[in-house]
């Protein structure tokens, strides 16, 4: 058996493809679960999404999780290619009369590229929202509300109260309510802010210094205006719609990729058996389409509502 740089035998990596593969199919899953909030409209699916995204980079387990979904990511394309490269090595001189379309589908004979194709949109896509969520770039979930006909005083001449509109911004906390956290003077038209922020979500009074509360990151806003909706005060991506055709190809790469690989990870492990392999098959074909559409028509929907 040749040897690699991750394992010792092709057939130890062909296996090790086959369990991260299947691991990744649940990831796909989870993630896919939590995005659908997305079609949620509204503050409450702004807030459910939101909420989602803070318990994904707070929770202990779900932290551990994803360091191996990371891992499993890396180790699944280097592999595979590594693969590709081996097995390519290992027959130097093609055959006289090559008939790949009756050995193979072409989405076997194309695993490497696909899956190449893959983790460029996994980089990209950690990159518009993964790195902002951990490392910076994302504003606080907040609500403006417009209070109207407050008193804000009387006349000294009529002895009359004054009326008038006051504009108010609370922040969404962790607690699960919202705070205020500024308004606009109604005489002066300044912003007259009550917190102050520190390490991008913490909450301190102004006039104590000590932290009341912890607000979350507004990644609902990010997505909405990445895939070209203007939302909360922030521009579109002028750029939106060829963000969501790459997005898009990028699913049907996957969807491709899915296809061959869901029930040839079954055959690796050697589950194979003529009452459940055609079941296999079929719940791959499945879930190769079905994931992958929907994934693609989360950003169709936020370019079109």
């Amino acid at each position: 058996m040749s040897k690699s740089v991750l394992l010792k035998s092709s057939i130890a990596k062909k296996y090790w493809m086959a369990f991260t593969g299947l691991f990744l199919c649940l990831f796909l899953v989870g993630h896919l679960l939590g995005n659908l909030q997305l079609f949620a409209g509204g503050e409450e699916g702004r807030r459910a999404f939101n909420e989602y995204a803070y318990f994904m980079q707070h929770n202990p387990l779900i932290k551990v999780m994803s360091y191996v979904t990371y891992l499993s990511i890396l180790f699944h394309a280097i592999d595979g290619i590594l693969l590709a490269f081996q097995n390519k090595k290992a027959r130097p001189i093609q055959y006289a009369m090559e008939n790949a379309a009756s050995n193979s589908s072409s989405a076997s004979r194309k695993m490497a590229i696909l899956g190449s194709i893959i983790l460029i949109f996994i980089a990209t896509h950690m990159v518009n929202f993964w790195a902002k969520m951990h490392f910076g770039g994302l504003q606080l979930h907040t609500v403006t509300k417009t209070m109207e006909d407050q008193n804000v005083g009387q006349d000294p001449t009529t002895g009359q109260p004054i009326q008038k509109d006051i504009v108010v911004e609370y922040v969404l906390t962790t607690k699960g309510d919202y705070q205020q956290f500024s308004y606009v003077h109604p005489f002066t038209g300044k912003k007259e802010v009550a917190l102050d922020i520190k390490d991008e979500t913490n909450l301190y009074d102004k006039t104590t210094k000590l932290k009341v509360a912890e607000g979350y990151k507004d990644l609902h806003t990010a997505v909405m205006t990445f895939f070209g909706k203007d939302a909360q005060g922030q521009k579109k991506n002028e750029y939106a719609l060829i963000a969501i055709l790459f997005y898009t190809l990028s699913m049907a790469v996957l969807s491709f990729h899915l296809l061959h690989g869901f029930a040839a990870a079954f055959q690796t492990l050697g589950l194979r058996h003529p009452r459940y392999t055609p079941i296999i098959k079929m719940f791959g074909t499945i879930f190769a389409i079905v994931v992958p559409a929907l994934f693609a028509l989360i950003p169709l929907y936020i370019f079109i509502s």
